[in-house]
């Protein structure tokens, strides 16, 4: 690490390191490690992967339920091919079927490689690995540690990165991607704990920055992540977005008393589909176990927009409790069962005063999982060269709405994918183009340092959480023409305002989510303009106005930057799966809940 150069511009000394590295990942995640994992394992030696928090604080530690792969070990009958099937099935045929293969093909390896890098997955009385059932799964396919499985992934990614003596930094935030429009050259961005800005001149880069669930003030992530920095990063370099407009909505979200402080932060917290996949039961305050009304063959275990919808009709309709959610109750199950299945669960409800083995628990729809994000190859790089985007920052996997225990699946796939695609191409961290430095690192860092320190008529704060509410209220679980144009009427107010913010030193929180609200406001842009034009309603994206799904509109929507800083869009078809997959969607398999009782 060396102090910046001109590197063809005229240096100044605005950038205080310059970091030269063949491959550099942004994001430490599961993506993140398995890219790098399998970068080290190609022989690729110089890669660098950044974490914006500290070693091992990534959101992959809050996906707990599990993690998919036709391991078929209570159902032998089980198949990648029908893995497949269930998947596209609950993308409601939006999904890239090549993409949906990809996954679904390599996971019964993957849970394997993990086992043998020693996750401690939870097993049968045979030793063999564990698996439950998930919504809308055909057979019980997801594989778990407890109910904190992405948490036991990530310690063993990281320790088998550690292993291979991959590189890693911590606390560094890219603001910026090094691009031309045609290729990827690095990032720029700035230490958090120092304030010093840093140059990143590298021969590939990798988005593995998460989505953009946060930018929905209920949602099950931490507020300083998921707020879109991935797919906006990609967005400004040149590549496009697609069907971010599809956004999952959790069925299940913690429902509290927003004005008790002790429960107030965990309002939107995910209450794990493990616990209806162990038997946990919905009930509204009229007793009534509800789904039987929408889905009495699934139940609690139909696909997530049609639980999520669910409940918010029973709230809508006057059945909800008093915090705006219905009742999640596991009771009917045996103490020792819940403590071993849902230890993580039990203890979190426990620590707050509620017994899961005697009382239900409240819960509502919260934000969860962005299907869209950055359009990508088969694999995982976008239309600018040398620029990947993996994990939950790409888009085609999931189509319309994810099958619950995708996005862990998701990760360790395409990060080999893309992993063996760079590894096989890169050479070396390349050259910045001449004058790039002068041109476009210089001027993002002096932009960077006036952000800083800078007095305004607005708190950064308020603006942040005003973007949360604008795409709750306008681009939430039911969506029509004139509150989605509302919503893009507020959100330009917004961006008004974000230009006129007062905000701390560089290193402060304030300044983090000052960045931030750049990020969201591109990704909420292009949620909006997508709810707008997809005039049907498909799976999480539910038009009271146009209430059914359209064969004509079984189409991508895709966002890329057009002049003078406009977004344009326009739509594309979608392939079809292939003989072995047609064919297990022909054979129709189907989750019997019912099998639980």
């Amino acid at each position: 690490m060396t102090p910046a150069d001109p590197a063809g511009g005229q240096y100044d000394g605005s950038v205080d390191e310059r970091v030269d590295v063949s491959v550099l990942v942004i994001g430490a995640g599961a993506a993140g490690a398995r890219t790098a994992i399998e970068l080290a394992e190609e022989g690729v030696d110089d890669v660098l992967v950044l974490g914006k928090r500290g070693h091992g604080d990534a959101h992959t530690t809050w996906a707990r339920g599990g993690i998919n792969g036709a391991l078929g070990t209570h159902d032998p009958e089980d198949s990648w091919a029908i893995h497949a099937a269930d998947t596209l099935n609950e993308g409601h045929s939006l999904n890239d079927p090549q993409k949906v293969e990809t996954v679904t093909r390599q996971m019964p390896e993957r849970l394997r490689e993990l086992d043998e890098w020693g996750m401690e997955f939870s097993r049968t009385e045979d030793g063999e690995i564990d698996q439950r059932y998930f919504g809308a799964q055909s057979f019980r396919r997801t594989a778990f540690a407890g109910d904190h499985t992405g948490e036991s992934m990530l310690n063993t990614l990281v320790e088998r990165a550690q292993a291979l003596e991959v590189p890693y930094r911590e606390n560094v935030m890219i603001t910026r991607l090094l691009s031309d429009g045609e290729s990827a050259h690095g990032a720029v961005g700035f230490d958090m704990d120092t304030g010093e800005s840093v140059l990143f001149n590298a021969g590939a880069v990798v988005l593995a920055a998460g989505g953009y669930a946060a930018i929905y003030n209920r949602h099950t992530s931490r507020d300083d992540e998921n707020n879109g920095d991935g797919p906006a990063l990609a967005y400004e370099a040149g590549a496009e977005l697609m069907d971010t407009e599809f956004v999952q909505f959790h069925p299940t979200g913690m429902a509290v008393d927003e004005d008790d402080p002790e429960w107030a932060p965990w309002s939107g917290r995910l209450v794990t589909e493990a616990v209806r996949g162990e038997g946990g039961r919905l009930y509204n305050t009229e007793g009534e176990r509800f789904m039987e009304r929408y889905s009495p063959d699934q139940m609690e275990l139909d696909a997530r927009d049609v639980v999520a919808r669910a409940i918010a009709k029973e709230v809508a309709e006057g059945r909800g409790t008093d915090n705006g959610g219905v009742y999640l109750d596991l009771s009917h199950k045996d103490r020792a069962f819940i403590e071993e299945r849902l230890p993580r669960m039990y203890e979190r409800f426990q620590e707050l005063g509620v017994d899961m083995a005697e009382q239900a628990v409240e819960v509502a729809p919260t934000a969860h999982y962005g299907m869209g994000g950055v359009a990508v190859d088969e694999h995982g790089e976008t239309s600018v060269d040398d620029l990947y985007a993996i994990g939950e920052t790409m888009a085609g996997v999931h189509g319309a709405n994810r099958l619950g225990g995708n996005s862990l699946a998701e990760t360790v796939a395409f990060g080999v994918v893309a992993g063996q695609r760079i590894a096989d191409r890169v050479d070396g961290s390349g050259d910045l183009p001449g004058g790039f430095v002068g041109s476009v690192v210089e001027p993002h860092v002096s932009d960077l340092k006036a952000l800083a320190d800078r007095d305004g008529e607005h708190d950064v704060m308020a603006v942040f959480t005003e973007i949360q509410s604008v795409m709750w209220e306008h681009a939430g679980i039911l969506r029509d023409e004139e509150t989605l144009q509302m919503g893009l009427d507020r959100l330009a107010d917004l961006r008004e305002q974000a230009r006129d913010m007062d905000v701390g030193p560089i290193t402060s929180d304030s300044f983090e989510y000052a960045v931030d609200i750049g990020f969201m406001l591109t990704v909420a842009e292009t949620v909006l303009r997508g709810a707008l034009k997809r005039t049907e309603s498909r799976g999480a994206h539910y038009r009271t106005d146009y209430t059914e799904t359209e064969a004509n509109w079984r189409r991508n929507i895709y966002y890329a930057r057009a002049d003078l800083g406009r977004m344009r869009s326009y739509t594309r078809g979608i392939g079809e799966p292939s003989t072995e997959v047609q064919a297990a969607l022909d054979e129709n398999h189907e989750l019997d809940y019912h099998q639980l009782e």
